[in-house]
C-alpha cells in the first residue's frame, strides 16, 4: 500500500506532522525506532520537568518555616525517578492514543530512505519491510554531543539520558556544559544533595541568553552552593577507580576536579547519519539537512523537520515545522516561521524565558535602543510568594516602539513569556503595552512595570 505521506520519527515534530496531515485528508504512516513521542516526551522536555518539580516541591519543605508551616521532608530518590518515568510513560500511550484516533499506522523500527518515496524499516526481531509513501517528512531528531575529551561510558561519565534513570543519587557531579539541560540538571542534583559544579567553555553560563540573565542565573546558582567555573574546559577525563578525575583549564591555570559522576552536557547533535541521505541525493551543510522556508529538501517530495534542521533545536520549532510541512505537502501555503520570534524557556530554578533580539544583538543590528527592567524584588505578588529573585528585562527600537526583545528570569517566567511573543508577532509598540491593563498583583503586571521603566514611567521601582 502506497502512503500520501510517511512521517521518519515521531517526536514533537514528527507527530505532529503526521496528524495535520491527517487531518487535511491525508493517509499517513509514521516510522518510529524506539517510543513514541521520541526523545522530548521520553527522555527530554516532559521527563526533566517532572524531576525538576520533585526538587521544587523538596525546596519548599526544606524552606516550609518560612511560609509559617512546620514540615518534614524526606526524599526517596528513587520514587523521585520512579515518578518521571511515570509522567514519561503516560505522554508516551497518549501519542498512542493520538495515532490511533487519527487513523495514522505506525511502523515500529529503524527508517533508511531507499528512494524518494520508499523507506525500507528494520524491525527489532531484524526483519524488514519497505514503505512506500508520495512524500516523506524527516524528523528524526538529534542526540548528545560527546567531546573527544570527555568520552560518554554511560556509567560515570553520561549523558542526559542516563542522568535521568541514575540508579543511586551521586554525592558529587560535574556538569560539563550550561545550555538548558546542563543548568536545569545542575539545579535538579544540587536541591536533592549532590555537590554540584558546572564547567563551561564560554565566557558566561546560559550563553545564548541576554548577559543580564546569565550574571542572574550565576548569582543565584552560587547562592545555592553551585560551583561555577567559566572560560573553562575539561581537557582530559581519568575514569578508572571509584570517581571521575577531570583535567579543567581555567583562564588562571589547569586544576584537577573529581566527582562520582561528569555530566556531558554540551549541547546536540543532528541524526542524520545512515537513513539514506546520500542514496536520494538530500543536501546536507555542516551536520543539518538544507531545507527552505516550507522545510522543503533538495529532493522533491521530501521535507524535514526538527532538531535535524537548522532552526533552533527546541520542541515547539519541530512541531510548527511539521504542521508546516504537513500544510505544504497537502498544497496549502503555511505562513513561514519567524526565527527571531521564537520563544526559548529553561525550566531550573530561577526559570528563564527569552525571545527576540538581547541587548547586544539589537545593537549589533544597529538600533537605537530603550531598555527597562523590572525586578521581582519590587513585585507584591511575587513577595507573597516568596520568590523574589530575578526581573523581567525589555528592549524597545527608540524611534518607533518596536519591541525587539523581552528576556526574564524568576518563578514561573516561562509561563510569562507568551505574552512577548503575542506582541510582537503582532507588531505591538511600547505605547500599546504600557495601556494593556495588566492584572494585579501578578507576575505577569511585570512586563508593563518593565516597559514603563523603559520609557521614564515606572511606578514602583
Amino acid at each position: 500500500m502506497a502512503y500520501d505521506v510517511i512521517v521518519l520519527g515521531s517526536g514533537p515534530g514528527g507527530y505532529p506532522a503526521a496528524i495535520r496531515a491527517s487531518q487535511l485528508g491525508k493517509m499517513v504512516a509514521i516510522i518510529e525506532k524506539e517510543s513514541l513521542g521520541g526523545v522530548c516526551l521520553n527522555w527530554g522536555c516532559i521527563p526533566t520537568k517532572a524531576l525538576l518539580k520533585s526538587a521544587q516541591v523538596y525546596e519548599y519543605l526544606k524552606h516550609a518555616q518560612s511560609y509559617g508551616i512546620n514540615a518534614t521532608g524526606d526524599k526517596d530518590f528513587d520514587a523521585v525517578i520512579k515518578r518521571s518515568r511515570g509522567v514519561a510513560d503516560k505522554m508516551s500511550k497518549g501519542v498512542t492514543f493520538l495515532m490511533k484516533k487519527n487513523k495514522i499506522d505506525v511502523v515500529m523500527g529503524y527508517g533508511k530512505l531507499v528512494s524518494p518515496t520508499k523507506i525500507e524499516v528494520t524491525a527489532s526481531d531484524g526483519t524488514k519491510q519497505m514503505v512506500e509513501g508520495k512524500s516523506i517528512v524527516i524528523a528524526t531528531g538529534g542526540r548528545a554531543r560527546a567531546l573527544p575529551s570527555l568520552p560518554i561510558d554511560g556509567k560515570k561519565i553520561i549523558g542526559y539520558r542516563e542522568a535521568m534513570v541514575l540508579a543511586q543519587q551521586p554525592k558529587s557531579m560535574i556538569v560539563v556544559g550550561s545550555g538548558a539541560i546542563g543548568v536545569e540538571f545542575a539545579y535538579f542534583y544540587n536541591s536533592m544533595g549532590t555537590k554540584v559544579t558546572i564547567v563551561e567553555f564560554l565566557p558566561r553560563i546560559v550563553p545564548v541568553e541576554d548577559e543580564d540573565i546569565s550574571k542572574e542565573l550565576e548569582k543565584q546558582y552560587k547562592k545555592q552552593g553551585i560551583t561555577i567555573f567559566t572560560s573553562s574546559e575539561v581537557t582530559a577525563a581519568d575514569a578508572i577507580g571509584e570517581g571521575v578525575k577531570c583535567t579543567v583549564k581555567t583562564p588562571t591555570g589547569e586544576i584537577s576536579l573529581e566527582a562520582d559522576i561528569v555530566l556531558s552536557a554540551v549541547g546536540v547533535v543532528a541524526n542524520i547519519e545512515n537513513i539514506g541521505l546520500e542514496t536520494i541525493g538530500v543536501k546536507t551543510d555542516r551536520g543539518k539537512i538544507v531545507v527552505d522556508q516550507y522545510q522543503q529538501t533538495s529532493v522533491p517530495g521530501v521535507y524535514a523537520i526538527g532538531d535535524c534542521t537548522p532552526g533552533q533545536a527546541l520542541a515547539h520549532v519541530a512541531s510548527k515545522e511539521g504542521i508546516n510541512a504537513a500544510e505544504h505537502i497537502a498544497g496549502h501555503k503555511p505562513e513561514p516561521l519567524d526565527y527571531n520570534n521564537i520563544p526559548g524557556c529553561t525550566y531550573c530554578s530561577p526559570e528563564i524565558a527569552s525571545v527576540g533580539y538581547t541587548e547586544a544583538k539589537a545593537k549589533e543590528a544597529g538600533y537605537d535602543i530603550k531598555v527597562g527592567k523590572f525586578p521581582f524584588m519590587a513585585s507584591g505578588k511575587a513577595s507573597a510568594a516568596g520568590s523574589m529573585e530575578g526581573f523581567v528585562k525589555v528592549i524597545y527600537d527608540a524611534k518607533y516602539g518596536e519591541f525587539l526583545g523581552c528576556h526574564m528570569i524568576g518563578a514561573n517566567v516561562t509561563e510569562m513569556v507568551a505574552e512577548a511573543v503575542t506582541a510582537r508577532k503582532l507588531e505591538t509598540t511600547a505605547h500599546e503595552i504600557l495601556n494593556a491593563v495588566h492584572p494585579h498583583p501578578t507576575m505577569s503586571e511585570a512586563m508593563k512595570e518593565a516597559t514603563a521603566a523603559a520609557y521614564g514611567e515606572a511606578i514602583d521601582i
